[in-house]
């Protein structure tokens, strides 16, 4: 009996919210965070190759990141806090393509998100302060990496944002150019997913 529990994204076609079983009693609780038979049954048989974990205060806002050539599904999660989590489809030819989706994720729910390659990923932390994890079917390349200013006119994306809340990105990522003026292309190089 799996582990897991796999929804489909109705919005954008790729995407799947994962739902780990939970086992809890007195002493706390447990839960796999990731087995590759259960997935391979949803038909998800990508490999992960490297794991990142993040830290970030509230009004941090990563993203949205991708790379070019060595693109990158991630499965996301967040094992300390809340964040907010976007994904835009950066797919030319997609029936979706420069549409978003979003989904708050928390260390309360333990719910992820799949996003597969052809996709700019960020978010924005709504706590205190977070752990971010994601584990990666490609490596991450510095050079290979591009970006999409997370308040882009173009996509629209509707951010959480309370009042008072001060926004914090770094400098590379308030230098992204629009959506609409992208000089970039994805590759069509095949990876692992």
């Amino acid at each position: 009996m799996g582990q897991f529990t796999f929804e489909k994204c109705l919005d954008i076609e790729g995407l799947y919210m994962v739902q780990p079983k939970i086992f809890a009693d007195e002493r706390g609780y447990s839960l796999e965070t990731y087995n590759y038979r259960d997935f391979e049954e949803a038909g998800l048989n990508m490999v992960f190759v490297q794991e990142n974990h993040s830290q970030s205060f509230q009004g941090v806002l990563r993203g949205l990141h991708f790379q070019r050539t060595y693109q990158q599904g991630k499965l996301v999660r967040v094992i300390s806090g809340e964040v907010f989590d976007v994904v835009v489809d950066i797919r030319e030819g997609s029936d979706t393509y420069g549409k978003w989706f979003g989904v708050v994720l928390s260390s309360e729910k333990k719910n992820m998100i799949y996003i597969p390659k052809g996709f700019a990923h960020g978010f924005l932390v709504l706590s205190d302060s977070a752990e971010f994890t994601y584990k990666l079917t490609d490596y991450y390349h510095p050079e290979d990496e591009d970006g999409i200013p997370w308040d882009d006119k173009t996509i629209g994306i509707n951010w959480p944002i309370t009042e008072g809340m001060k926004i914090i990105t770094s400098e590379r990522d308030r230098k992204h150019p629009p959506f609409q003026d992208r000089k970039w292309r994805l590759s069509n190089k095949p990876n692992q997913d």
